[in-house]
């Protein structure tokens, strides 16, 4: 008789070209939203505010970009992550259409690429995953890719490649919402005159908040997203690998830097895309997150005028505040003659973010 549950896929299951329709669609409502402010400490009007929202031209407050990603990469774990050792990164991310409460998403995921790692154990799995809504749009496309445990370890990965991966989404392919309209732009919502103008490349924004994270939140925004990785709730699993606790799951700390960058980035829209992220250190309940935002380029945005895109570098340090404790994210290691990152850096964020220039330039 067949096992009626699911062990999800090992390192050895995948293939290059595999097709994953990913089970378990999930209706978003205001709830999701409110939760999701709970959780994370989230402050940007335009998604707690439907009148701000619709002063920009839409017709209430879209969910946040990051809870929508989370319930699409959430999605995608049962078939991909559920045997993971860690998610590793993500490139060419793509937030494509404003998602609201009573929106209906799904997930589909295709394997890009396999790498089998030195130790035998494990490999890296590459996936591109697309969000889907009711309509059948593509609402977010992102790569990722996630360190995987073999099921036998005397498998061999019969096809290994690592996909070529553009290292930056270019400025000319970035387009905001249709509807919306920087002159509704009303900044007494955010208590901020610094307008997409006031940014100066090479600028480093150290953010004034420091969160710790808690066992239970981390858990409940994890299990908000549906996500069924075995790395961030079975203690008895884990207790035998060399971190022996449970992992934060790493899109709760990119919420959480993300949600302390509202100071100093008051005035940004949504997220327009990632160009690169790292999930550089491991996490876990106790650490307490501080962050900071490197800018790297501003590009205005040819098809809505008053508009801009930053592309800003995001960082996040646990148990070491760098407005009183500086550090560089990555520095050379002469021991393994290659660039490192800090052993307290947890997170590298490459993205570009909407803001509206400042009335009348």
């Amino acid at each position: 008789m067949a096992d009626k549950y699911r062990l999800g896929n090992f390192f050895e299951d995948f293939s290059i070209g595999q097709k994953l329709v990913h089970p378990v669609p999930r209706t978003l409502t205001t709830g999701d939203a409110a939760l999701y402010i709970s959780l994370t400490s989230d402050c940007a009007p335009l998604h707690s505010s439907d009148e701000f929202a619709r002063q920009l031209g839409y017709p209430r407050a879209p969910l946040n970009d990051l809870l929508v990603f989370h319930t699409v990469f959430g999605k995608s774990v049962p078939d991909i992550s559920f045997n993971a050792v860690a998610n590793l990164g993500y490139a060419d991310v793509r937030f494509l259409t404003p998602v609201y409460p009573g929106d209906t998403l799904r997930a589909e995921s295709e394997v890009i690429g396999l790498k089998e790692n030195s130790s035998g154990r494990n490999g890296n799995v590459y996936v591109k995953t697309r969000g889907i809504n009711q309509r059948d749009e593509t609402v977010l496309s992102f790569n990722r890719w996630v360190m995987v445990h073999k099921n036998d370890v005397n498998s061999v990965c019969g096809d290994s490649r690592v996909p070529d991966l553009p290292e930056r989404v270019s400025p000319e392919t970035l387009s905001a919402d249709a509807s919306l309209n920087p002159a509704g732009f009303d900044a007494r919502a955010t208590g901020s005159d610094c307008w997409f103008d006031d940014y100066e490349i090479g600028e480093r924004i150290i953010h004034n908040r420091g969160t710790t994270l808690e066992e239970t939140e981390h858990m409940s925004a994890t299990r908000l997203y549906q996500n069924t990785a075995r790395v961030h709730f079975d203690q008895h699993m884990v207790a035998h690998l060399s971190h022996a606790r449970r992992l934060i799951y790493g899109g709760h700390i990119i919420s959480v830097a993300r949600a302390l960058s509202f100071s100093g980035l008051e005035n940004g829209l949504r997220l327009l895309a990632w160009n690169s992220g790292a999930h550089a250190n491991p996490s876990h309940a106790g650490d307490t997150i501080y962050a900071f935002t490197d800018v790297l380029d501003r590009a205005p945005l040819d098809n809505h005028p008053g508009l801009g895109a930053l592309r800003l570098r995001l960082i996040a340090v646990k148990n070491q505040n760098p407005r009183h404790d500086p550090l560089e994210p990555r520095t050379w290691n002469s021991d393994k003659n290659r660039m490192s990152y800090h052993p307290n850096v947890v997170l590298d964020l490459d993205y570009w973010l909407s803001m509206p220039m400042r009335p009348g330039k």
